[in-house]
């Protein structure tokens, strides 16, 4: 077998000091830290392999790459890749699965607990000198709530959703999973999605982002919110519209937001989601839910894995381009 040319665009997205294993076949690696949309194109036109976790590949760049054979992605989400390019153009794409099953269902209940429980707001109010103002032992500025004897509904019923619904158990919390927006009638163990955003104390997101579910919270979802819930998501900006989620904090009609993900990433300064952080009970990390030490070391191994398995012609994990 000739070398492979593998071309990993985006490696600064993923830790220094992580290794990448290296594929057991012939290969030569190109590392590239970040690929801007304008080089995309040039780097890929001699490449059988593209390594890439958010750089976009679209049909006009993916054209220009005739021997291009496999996208490995480094991540579970694939709305970066045009798939149906991809299909047509036998070009498999393979992705890392369940490696995050730990870290992001961690990262959601650290939001919901962080903001039931009010812990950004008392800790700056202690740095303020609240505490010694107080005059005594403990204030009560900020309400705290329990997760105990709650309603968490999830939307999204993948590995995820489903280790986020075995911790809520572990706390005494109900669970319900909310169909699908458009299903007539709930299959067995599901709720409606209508009824799961009436009812929910807090709604988690853990679906991906496609054609369906984009936009799929805003203004009205908002309206029907009745608990008045926290909304958490640490699945894909697109998921929400933050302008509606911006009416949503400043009415009331949830009791907080954690979010861990932008529709543009990293947000401009005056990107909406932006904006939100003026309110205390919305909190906003950098797309960092799955990035735990363990998890990363367990998807770098899984995109070697999946590259190894191409070239053994048994490709796993493929979302596009396998033929049978």
């Amino acid at each position: 077998m000739d070398p492979l040319r593998i071309v990993f665009l985006d490696r600064d997205t993923l830790p220094a000091s992580i290794d990448i294993p290296a594929p057991a076949v012939p290969h030569e690696w190109v590392v590239h830290g970040r690929t801007g949309p304008e080089q995309v194109a040039e780097r890929i036109r001699d490449a059988d392999i593209v390594v890439a976790n958010k750089v976009v590949l679209n049909a006009a760049v993916l054209q220009q790459a005739p021997r291009l054979r496999m996208v490995a992605l480094t991540a579970t989400g694939t709305d970066n890749v045009d798939l149906d390019f991809c299909n047509q153009r036998r070009i498999i794409v393979s992705n890392v699965r369940d490696y995050a099953v730990h870290t992001v269902p961690e990262h959601a209940f650290a939001l919901m607990l962080a903001l039931r429980r009010n812990l950004l707001a008392y800790r700056q109010s202690v740095a303020d000198g609240r505490w010694h103002e107080s005059g005594q032992f403990c204030y009560f500025d900020f309400p705290v709530r329990d997760l105990a004897g709650s309603t968490l509904g999830i939307i999204g019923r993948g590995a995820l959703g489903e280790a986020v619904a075995e911790i809520a158990r572990a706390f005494d919390m109900r669970v319900q999973f909310a169909a699908r927006r458009d299903a007539g009638s709930p299959a067995e163990d599901y709720t409606s999605f209508t009824h799961v955003l009436r009812t929910s104390d807090v709604i988690s997101l853990h679906c991906p982002l496609n054609a369906q579910t984009r936009g799929m919270i805003g203004a009205a979802e908002f309206a029907l919110m009745d608990r008045k819930p926290l909304l958490i998501n640490t699945a894909r900006g697109g998921l929400v519209d933050e302008r509606a989620l911006e009416h949503a904090l400043q009415t009331g009609q949830i009791s907080g937001a954690g979010f861990d993900v932008a529709t543009q990433e990293p947000p401009a300064p005056d990107h909406p989601i932006m904006q939100l952080l003026r309110f205390p009970n919305f909190i906003l990390t950098p797309h960092v839910a799955w990035a735990s030490e363990e998890a990363i070391r367990a998807m770098a191994h899984q995109v070697r894995d999946n590259i190894e398995a191409f070239c053994r012609d048994a490709p796993r994990n493929v979302v596009a381009g396998f033929h049978g």
